[in-house]
C-alpha cells in the first residue's frame, strides 16, 4: 500500500549549508497560495529586493532573513583575506547595515536584528579573525532566529488564555509562521486556544491591497484544522453589529512607548469598531517590536507603496493607469483603542506608558 506523503510545513526563511557554502532560503510569498517557490539568497541586494517586494514580509522574519543576510554580505569579504583580523569587515558591516535596514522603514524588528548583530560584531571585534566573526555573527543569527520561534510560543499561551472560549475571532493580516520564525503572533493565538479546547472559529479579512488574510492566513489556519471564513475588510462592520465577533486580534510592526501600535493598514478602523461594538481588541507582540525611543504613534514613519498596488493588483487592471494613489503600508492604533498587549513577558492591560514601562523595562 502507497502512502501519501505529509507536506512540510511552509517556512518563510530558512538558513541552509554552513559558512562558506551556507545560503538564506526564502519563500516567496508573493505568489501563494498559486505556487510554492523558494529562493535562494546569497548576497545581500538580492534579499533587500526580495524584502522591499515582500517575497519575505512580517516583522519578526524580515528582521530573521537581515540578521542572515547580513552574514553572507561579510563572508566574500572574509575569505579574501585568510587569517586577517576581524577589522577588515566593518566598512562591509556598515554598508550590509545600511541597504538592508532602509529596505523596510516601519517595522522595527528589522532594524533590532541589525543593531543586534552589530552589537556581537563589537563585542568580539579585534579578538577574533574576519572568517571567525563571521561564523560568531553567523551564531547570533541562528539564536535570534531560535529565540523568536520560544518568543512565539509563549506569546501564543498567553493569548490564548485571553480569547474567548467560544465563537467568532477577527484576525487582520498574516501574523502565523510565515511572517516570524515560529507559530506566530497573534495567528499563534488562535492556534494555541484552538488546540486548547476552546470552540473558536477565525474571521480572517483580506487584508486590501495585497491580500496576506487572503492568501496566506486563511491558508495557515486551514491547515492547522481551524474553522476559518473568509471576509473582504469592509464586511468586519457587519460581522461586529450581528454579534458573530467576540475578539480582535493583531500582530505589530512597531510599539511605541506609550503603546500606539503600527501594523498593517486596516488595523485602526478594526480598532474603532471594535470600540463601538464592546469588542476586545488584542496585539500580539514579542519584545522585538517596542520602539521605547518614539514617545507615540506619531513619530512613525509609514512606508508608502508603489500605487500600482492598488492599480493592478497582482497584474490585474482594476484602475485607469494614472489615477493618483494614496498607498500607506501601515496605520497607527491608538493606546487608548487597544484592550491588550500580549507578548512573550507578559500581558499589558489598557497600555499607557507607565504600563509599558513597567513590563518592558
Amino acid at each position: 500500500m502507497t502512502v501519501p506523503a505529509v507536506p512540510e510545513p511552509l517556512r518563510g526563511v530558512q538558513w541552509k549549508g554552513g559558512l562558506e557554502d551556507g545560503s538564506l532560503v526564502l519563500l516567496d510569498q508573493t505568489l501563494l497560495p498559486s505556487q510554492i517557490i523558494y529562493r535562494e539568497i546569497t548576497s545581500v541586494e538580492p534579499l533587500r529586493q526580495a524584502i522591499i517586494d515582500l517575497a519575505v514580509r512580517g516583522a519578526p522574519a524580515i528582521g530573521i532573513a537581515g540578521a542572515y543576510g547580513l552574514v553572507l554580505h561579510l563572508v566574500p569579504t572574509a575569505r579574501s583575506q585568510v587569517g586577517a583580523g576581524s577589522e577588515i569587515l566593518e566598512e562591509a558591516l556598515e554598508h550590509g547595515l545600511q541597504r538592508l535596514v532602509t529596505s523596510r522603514p516601519t517595522a522595527v524588528n528589522l532594524k533590532w536584528a541589525l543593531e543586534r548583530m552589530r552589537e556581537c560584531y563589537l563585542r568580539h571585534v579585534g579578538h577574533l579573525t574576519a572568517l571567525e566573526m563571521c561564523a560568531r555573527l553567523l551564531m547570533e543569527a541562528k539564536r535570534i532566529h531560535r529565540e523568536d520561534a520560544e518568543l512565539c510560543q509563549r506569546i501564543a499561551e498567553n493569548g490564548a488564555a485571553l480569547l474567548p472560549k467560544s465563537g467568532g475571532v477577527f484576525t487582520h493580516c498574516n501574523t502565523g509562521a510565515l511572517a516570524t520564525g515560529g507559530v506566530g503572533t497573534a495567528l499563534g493565538c488562535i492556534i494555541e486556544a484552538f488546540r486548547a479546547g476552546k470552540t473558536i472559529s477565525a474571521f480572517a479579512g483580506e487584508t486590501r491591497p495585497l491580500l496576506q488574510g487572503a492568501r496566506l492566513t486563511a491558508a495557515e489556519l486551514r491547515s492547522n484544522n481551524i474553522p476559518v471564513t473568509l471576509v473582504t475588510d469592509s464586511m468586519a462592520a457587519l460581522l461586529m453589529q450581528q454579534g458573530r465577533i467576540q475578539a480582535v486580534i493583531v500582530g505589530a510592526d512597531r510599539i511605541t512607548a506609550n503603546g500606539d501600535v503600527a501594523n498593517k493598514i486596516g488595523t485602526y478602523s478594526l480598532a474603532v469598531l471594535a470600540k463601538h461594538h464592546g469588542i476586545p481588541f488584542y496585539v500580539a507582540a514579542p519584545y522585538s517590536t517596542f520602539d521605547l525611543r518614539l514617545a507615540s504613534g506619531s513619530e512613525i514613519e509609514i512606508e508608502q507603496r508603489h500605487g500600482d498596488e492598488i492599480r493592478r493588483p497582482q497584474g490585474a487592471v482594476f484602475a485607469p493607469a494614472d489615477i493618483p494613489v494614496y498607498n500607506p503600508a501601515f496605520d497607527v492604533t491608538p493606546a487608548n483603542l487597544i484592550t491588550a498587549i500580549i507578548t512573550e513577558r507578559g500581558v499589558i492591560t489598557k497600555p499607557t506608558t507607565a504600563t509599558v514601562a513597567r513590563l518592558m523595562g
